[in-house]
């Protein structure tokens, strides 16, 4: 009994894996933006030009040049998923200064961004919330 019981569960939790890489296969927001995408860049103004400078320096690594994405390292912030309604200011401080655990992406978990502030944060965001408005993410 015990052994049949166990087989049902191995199988189901098979069944569930499945099901489940099947449905991230076919999602339409697990992959980056392709590099060849154009993206429109908006004046900026001396704050949002600070952000676009400490975006360079801590997060372009990860979450690519002008927000598109860095295959295998971070997701794009030129995405419907980072849009305000879904992922507000707050939840880019958290990540930044706090870090996040993986929950939209296959990337992982993210780190807290070491060495930077509250007063980062917020040029890093005015540049990217411009980006995006730029690009219809709003």
């Amino acid at each position: 009994m015990t052994k049949q019981i166990n087989a049902r569960r191995l199988a189901l939790g098979a069944a569930g894996l499945a099901l489940a890489l099947a449905a991230w296969a076919v999602w339409p927001g697990k992959t980056t933006v392709s590099a060849a995408t154009e993206v429109v860049i908006p004046l900026l103004g001396p704050e949002a030009q600070q952000g676009a400078a400490l975006y360079t320096a801590n997060c372009a690594a990860c979450h690519g040049e002008n927000g598109l994405g860095v295959e295998g390292a971070g997701p794009p912030f030129l995405h419907k998923i980072y849009e305000p309604s879904h992922h507000g200011d707050g939840a880019f401080y958290v990540a930044a200064l706090q870090g996040v655990r993986a929950h939209h992406w296959p990337y992982g978990d993210m780190p807290p961004v070491e060495g930077i502030t509250e007063a980062d944060v917020a040029a890093i965001l005015l540049y990217v919330r411009a980006l995006q408005q730029a690009n219809g993410i709003f």
